[in-house]
């Protein structure tokens, strides 16, 4: 059979079970590196050995089955398509994104949100097509992590979550909320729902498949990159990309 003719989700799926199999191993030698100690351990990463032990995992997991499947879709998936599904799902975080700037009192980020979730959903063919962006109406992505360091609640230590990857203890214990809140839950069947989520995550991972190679190719220590790259967006967003030099309380929304 002419590879080409194979459906993509059908190799997708191949692919995926059988490199399974090849994740236990790494996965527990990644894991038992958690017991390592860290010299010069960073105040903002103290339970460094034991993320540096799930971001082992997780890199296994990504090498051994995300990856793969994604390199797969974005070869045998058109551009024009790959955009589409891209901009279906930025239309769900833009209606979750517009709550969460309303929670954080920021209205011109809400209504800017409510009308990319009103033009992409009508005018956009359900947001497949991004018209919003050719309006000039910004995108200004939240959730419910962002939310609480708006009104104050400190990021707390860096966490890496199993499969989920680089997060905070705040933005850890905002999760179920944001999960939640995600529109997906808006679909009764539970197969488009968790089939939502697969493509979701391998879309999202071949969007970002040369910045892996860069990053791959640039940074000496890829976990410490990636800590420090996380941190400092989350900062940056929490104070509308104006951070201050020195620690300080988050601004406080205006009422």
């Amino acid at each position: 059979m002419n590879r080409a003719k194979i459906p993509v989700a059908a190799r997708c799926a191949r692919v995926w079970r059988e490199r399974m199999v090849r994740l236990c191993v790494p996965g527990l030698l990644a894991l038992l590196q958690a017991c390592a100690s860290v010299p010069n351990p960073n105040p903002r990463d103290p339970w460094e050995p034991l993320n540096r032990g799930i971001f082992s995992f997780n890199e296994a997991v990504d090498k051994a089955v995300v990856k793969p499947v994604a390199t797969a879709y974005r070869d045998a998936t058109p551009h024009w398509l790959r955009t589409g599904v891209g901009n279906f799902f930025n239309n769900l975080e833009d209606a979750w994104s517009a709550i969460n700037n309303a929670l954080q009192l920021r209205r011109q980020a809400t209504g800017d949100s409510m009308a990319r979730v009103l033009l992409n959903t009508t005018i956009g063919l359900g947001g497949v097509v991004d018209v919003a962006s050719d309006f000039q109406v910004e995108r200004h992505s939240a959730n419910f992590g962002l939310t609480l360091g708006r009104w104050g609640v400190g990021s707390g230590p860096y966490v890496v979550l199993p499969f989920l990857g680089p997060s905070t203890l705040r933005d850890t214990v905002a999760l179920p909320v944001d999960l939640r809140g995600d529109p997906r839950n808006g679909f009764e069947d539970a197969g488009t729902r968790d089939a939502l989520l697969v493509l979701k995550i391998i879309d999202t991972r071949a969007t970002y498949l040369r910045a892996g190679e860069i990053i791959e190719g640039a940074a000496l220590d890829k976990y410490s990159f990636m800590r420090d790259g996380y941190l400092q967006r989350r900062r940056n967003q929490i104070y509308d990309g104006n951070p201050p030099d020195e620690e300080a309380p988050a601004p406080q929304p205006e009422p």
